[in-house]
């Protein structure tokens, strides 16, 4: 996935279509010179409506889509003919789209699944026409309601990633050369920091033609979640993930607090993330032996790790299996 074409948040102005105005006409035909009320309802505005599309991954494709307009109700006629509706205006967004209100900030919608739809912004409903305000005391109604007027919202749409493994960890710890090497991706990889810009997503096949889905996200730095460095812009794209798989490399002056750095800027952002699986994978460890990795496993946190090796292969297999078990534990 191009850097250049991965778009993940977009503003939009919605307005829905007005509704059609009811009509007040009286019944008249050759045989009848004065008859009552026939006159039929205005059809309803159209919808601003968005929907889940799993064919996409990015909101690339709404980018220069500023302006969304539904189409107007029209209007009532005779013989009771009620107006067609406006025609709905359908947004595709991939899975995984959460859609806020630009003004309050209010969560609209998340879209979760294929072919899952949502009405952003409601049609306004078509005026009544004379024929349904026809009582014994007045037979002969000469009015009719008005279609309801059209409604204004601007809507930000944010895509957050959907992945069963995400990786996280500081920028450089090998995340993109492991995404590399167990998926048929191809991220940008060099060795300076900030490599990753955008979220990439590969699928890792594992025993049995089974796979699951990973995702490198471009690297956390101490004081993220306040902003520094990408800041909180890629974050929530670690909300999506069922497992978080933290790499830390094995020449790191601390593993451990390491760990607990990134575990802290996760948890600044959002304590939910906490109660996610996690897995620790110590990388780059091409010329360790068995003494230093038995070294480092005194002070590592308490939850699954493996020692790993993206460039020589060492330690993937056993990192599918490990991802593999906490993925399908209950």
């Amino acid at each position: 996935m191009a850097s250049t074409n991965f778009v993940d948040y977009v503003k939009t102005f919605c307005r829905s279509g007005a509704g059609g105005r009811g009509s007040a006409h009286l019944h008249r035909d050759k045989r009848t010179m004065k008859g009552g009320p026939d006159g039929g309802d205005g059809g309803r505005g159209g919808h601003v409506i968005i929907r889940g599309n799993r064919n996409y991954w990015t909101l690339i494709h709404l980018k220069y889509q500023r302006h969304v307009f539904a189409g107007d109700g029209s209007n009532g006629s005779e013989n009771r003919s009620t107006g067609a509706d406006g025609k709905d205006i359908t947004i595709e967004v991939p899975l995984g789209t959460v859609a806020r209100d630009a003004e309050t900030g209010e969560t609209i919608c998340e879209i979760t699944a294929d072919g899952e739809t949502f009405i952003l912004v409601k049609g306004g409903r078509g005026g009544l026409g004379n024929w349904n305000f026809k009582s014994p005391t007045n037979q002969t109604p000469r009015f009719a309601q008005p279609g309801e007027p059209r409604v204004e919202r601007t809507v930000i749409l944010e895509l957050k990633v959907l992945a069963d493994v995400g990786l996280v960890g500081f920028p450089n710890a090998g995340k993109s050369t492991l995404l590399s090497v167990v998926s048929a991706a191809k991220p940008e990889i060099a060795n300076y920091p900030f490599t990753t810009l955008v979220p990439n997503l590969g699928i890792v096949n594992y025993r049995d033609g089974r796979s699951f889905v990973m995702a490198d996200i471009p690297g956390i730095i101490e004081g993220a979640s306040q902003g520094k460095g990408l800041g909180i812009r890629f974050l929530r794209h670690i909300e999506r993930n069922s497992v978080l798989l933290f790499l830390v490399p094995a020449d790191s002056e601390n593993i451990h607090q390491e760990y607990n750095i990134l575990l802290n800027e996760l948890k600044q952002y959002n304590p939910e993330l906490l109660d996610k699986k996690r897995v620790l994978a110590i990388s780059k460890c091409d010329y360790a032996d068995k003494e230093l990795m038995a070294e480092m496993e005194n002070d590592l946190p308490e939850i699954p790790y493996v020692f790993i090796s993206s460039v020589a292969g060492n330690g993937i297999t056993e990192l599918k299996d490990v991802l593999w078990k906490v993925l399908n534990e209950e």
